[in-house]
């Protein structure tokens, strides 16, 4: 919530606060000595970053190539090679992922290390110009025998810590878009308030009214979706924390892993579908504000620069659908979904919302199952986007009716046009997917331009 709050106050700032939760990492996986050495410094208000992306290895992180060496005379590990596009880049502690296993060239010969800045042997190169996000650098960095310590096991770099680091950032990631979507919504309703044409405001207009009735949907369900993810985190991190201590009793082992399950399935819809809600309503808000909308002077142009990332770092939406569709595949989120609408109880007043949404689930499913019946890989990832939005939406619908259902002076209205937003959807994409046959992939690949030209 916080975090929500500061990104719609600024996002740039909030990328500053927000990689303070890095330190959730070295908690987990340091030792008792790097706890004690570095969590007070970050209390105390030093800044944190977590330096993984290099020049070739954005997405595919198994081919970074930063070296890590063991120094047997200092007995320490020593850095060397480059970092780019680092967020906080000239911060005092950095997780930084790097190869310590010589000759590998996968994920399972990446370590983790910590490097503090007042051990010297890292310079930022340079600091990118960026479209948006300007109160926070980012940095390409240059390791130079840079001394450090190395955080938990060798090998488990990438395939544990960094993952562990990254479902952390991507829900930061969701709670900075959600700020934004606010903030957004704010900007427009605020000005189609007080704009006027043809002699009334234009808050009066449908089309105007459309769009903010959209931008307040996609809010509210946003909101949900994050704040529930944000609930099964907590759960599961909470039994961790009780295992440091105990050992936990059957019942507790089975809920741990049943909330973590959810917390993977979930984190992925969350930052994605808000980091999109993000860009659109900060695209809707400079809309509403007409060719004020494209002047510096005015809010949204910053909404619209700073929402552009959302949808790109931490994993891109496309990154975000290959996270999520196994569990979309493998009928979790389906079950999740039939249990969710299963144990909704709702007020009479969106009852009928409840059997709309009821209804759309036999034509997901029905789409899921032709889509896995395809049995070609290329098919299952070009389609995999449609069904990835609908399990969303699905979600958030029910979400948001849960919602309305206990304060329907709040979210009545919200579960209203987005259940319609969803009915619209699904029905559109399952009907795209259900007409889609493996040969049309060839009608999407791009032709070479020379081949155009002949054409």
């Amino acid at each position: 919530m916080l975090s929500e709050m500061i990104s719609a106050a600024d996002a740039g700032f909030q990328n500053i606060w927000s990689l303070q939760s890095c330190i959730d990492t070295l908690y987990e996986f340091g030792s008792e000595e790097q706890r004690q050495k570095y969590i007070p410094r970050v209390c105390a208000g030093e800044g944190m970053s977590m330096d993984l992306t290099e020049p070739d290895a954005g997405s595919d992180l198994q081919r970074v190539m930063l070296k890590a060496t063991f120094d047997e005379k200092e007995n320490c590990w020593r850095l060397n090679g480059v970092k780019r596009f680092i967020t906080n880049g000239d911060s005092d502690i950095h997780l930084v992922l790097a190869r310590s296993e010589e000759g590998t060239k996968d994920g399972r010969g990446l370590s983790m290390f910590i490097y503090d800045k007042r051990q010297g042997g890292v310079n930022v190169r340079h600091i990118e110009h960026k479209l948006g996000i300007h109160g926070s650098p980012t940095c390409e960095l240059t390791y130079k025998n840079a001394k450090a310590e190395l955080c938990g096991s060798t090998r488990l770099g990438l395939i544990k810590y960094v993952m562990a680091l990254m479902n952390g950032a991507r829900l930061g990631i969701a709670a900075q878009s959600v700020g934004v979507e606010q903030e957004a919504y704010n900007e427009g309703l605020a000005y189609a308030k007080e704009r006027q044409q043809f002699g009334d405001k234009i808050i009066n207009f449908p089309a105007v009214y459309d769009m903010l009735s959209r931008m307040k949907a996609k809010l509210d369900a946003g909101r949900s979706l994050l704040y529930e993810t944000a609930c099964y985190v907590d759960v599961y991190k909470c039994l961790e924390d009780i295992e440091r201590d105990r050992k936990l009793t059957p019942e507790e082992k089975q809920e741990l892993k049943k909330y973590q399950r959810l917390a993977d399935a979930f984190t992925p819809l969350a930052k994605g579908m808000n980091s999109e809600y993000a860009n659109q309503n900060a695209y809707d808000a400079i809309s509403i504000h007409g060719g004020s909308g494209f002047i510096m002077e005015y809010k949204s142009q910053r909404l619209f620069r700073d929402a552009r990332i959302f949808s790109i770092y931490e994993g891109t939406t496309q990154l975000q659908v290959v996270a999520a569709i196994r569990y979309i595949t493998n009928g979790t989120m389906l079950n999740n979904i039939k249990e969710m609408a299963a144990n909704l109880e709702c007020c009479d007043c969106v009852a009928a919302l409840k059997a709309r949404v009821e209804k759309l689930i036999p034509i997901y499913e029905d789409a899921l199952n032709y889509v896995k019946a395809l049995d070609n890989q290329d098919a299952h990832d070009f389609l995999a986007r449609r069904l990835y939005d609908m399990t969303a939406e699905l979600v958030m619908s029910l979400l948001i009716i849960r919602d309305a259902s206990k304060a329907p002076e709040l979210f009545k209205k919200s579960a209203n046009v987005y259940v319609r937003m969803t009915e619209e959807d699904v029905c559109g994409k399952a009907a795209y997917i259900k007409n889609f046959k493996v040969e049309d992939l060839e009608n999407f690949k791009a032709a070479e331009p020379e081949a155009e030209a002949e054409a």
